[in-house]
């Protein structure tokens, strides 16, 4: 049986791409081939990389829209919460996405 892959693709691939890619890692271990990218490339956080998406053989796809936390504007708590609402609302999606694919 072939590894299912997952590609989680967004602008920058500096957050909310690189968040769903740990949490799925996280989650479901050696059950899917993970990968983030981005339409642009851009700095990101300490340990990762970003990485450009160019193109993908994809028989399925699902459009999860979050916020671009990178653009929180305000001072440091105010940018902080809206990374922290952002990763919370990931864990969410990708928690509620894996639970369907055990009740199949």
């Amino acid at each position: 049986m072939t590894t299912p892959r997952v590609l989680f693709l967004c602008t920058h691939n500096s957050a909310r791409s690189q968040m769903a890619e740990g949490f799925l890692r996280a989650m479901a271990r050696d059950r899917f081939e993970v990968q983030s990218a981005g339409t642009e490339k851009t700095a990101v956080a300490s340990g990762w990389r970003s990485g450009r998406w160019r193109s993908a053989a994809s028989t399925s796809a699902l459009h999860w829209s979050f916020e671009d936390p990178s653009r929180a504007s305000g001072n440091e708590e105010t940018r902080l919460a809206a990374f922290r609402r952002v990763r919370d609302q990931v864990e969410a999606k990708l928690t509620g996405w894996l639970a369907t694919l055990s009740d199949r």
